[in-house]
């Protein structure tokens, strides 16, 4: 593999796996396809974390979710059980003093499957009838965890704990971006939306439609199958899909030509 590892998380979380992959040996680029960002009134959620041990479960959609919340949590209320969708999470939990020791955590059967699909399927969701529920989340996203509980009949409180946005074509990126695309870079795409923000990107640089034709024959590596989905979508053609977590994105990596 000639071209360097192209790692696209937010900075927070781009920044450890960077240094793993530069450990293996292979040149590293990060570059941030998803911001992360504090908003601009906590109040809404500081006011719902106040009353944090009126619900029976708490529900984190990433890492990111769990940071930007315990920042206002002294402590996790007794009693009070979490669901996460995945080993990101829970390590982020730990971090936190949370484990499963002091608290009931649901997360997917299998931690190849990082997505909410897979953590809904390892919940009995029928025992969430009118349980009341907290989503911890970004100001977007999927509603499918939201109304996966509220078909089961819980009562569903959805609550913004950071902002999520894709970066703007500045001038780094109009310089950067042409510079990768000449070359073979392997491209670590965590998320359907980054992706889509790397092609949206590309569009706007001039010779746009050679760019383009370059980015989508360029080596992606991705964890999820939905992401792998967006791709093929997107008109992407070399796609390998690895399952969740950094051990398999590594993997992944040493096992390129």
């Amino acid at each position: 593999m000639s071209g360097p590892v192209v790692i696209t998380r937010p900075l927070a979380q781009a920044q450890p796996l960077a240094e793993r992959v530069a450990a293996l040996g292979l040149a590293v680029e990060v570059l941030p396809l998803l911001e992360i960002t504090a908003l601009p009134d906590p109040a809404p959620l500081q006011a719902v974390l106040a009353r944090l041990a009126d619900f029976d479960l708490v529900a984190f959609v990433s890492p990111n979710a769990i940071d930007a919340a315990f920042q206002f949590l002294p402590a996790w209320p007794a009693g009070v059980a979490i669901a996460v969708v995945g080993e990101g999470s829970k390590l982020a939990l730990a971090a936190h003093g949370v484990s499963d020791a002091s608290a009931r955590i649901y997360m997917p059967a299998d931690s190849a499957h990082s997505d909410t699909e897979h953590l809904l399927a390892a919940m009995d969701l029928q025992a969430l009838h009118g349980a009341r529920v907290l989503i911890v989340r970004g100001d977007s996203g999927r509603e499918l965890m939201g109304d996966a509980f509220r078909a089961a009949g819980a009562d569903v409180t959805v609550v913004a704990a950071y902002r999520r946005g894709v970066p703007s074509l500045c001038a780094e990126l109009a310089q950067r971006l042409p510079a990768l695309l000449a070359g073979s870079a392997t491209w670590l795409i965590t998320s359907s939306e980054a992706l889509r923000g790397l092609l949206a990107l590309v569009r706007q640089l001039p010779e746009a439609d050679t760019l383009v034709a370059k980015l989508q024959h360029q080596e992606m590596i991705v964890p999820h199958a939905r992401i792998a989905e967006t791709a093929t979508s997107l008109g992407f053609h070399c796609i390998t899909q690895t399952g969740s977590g950094d051990e398999r994105l590594l993997a992944a990596l040493q096992s390129r030509p």
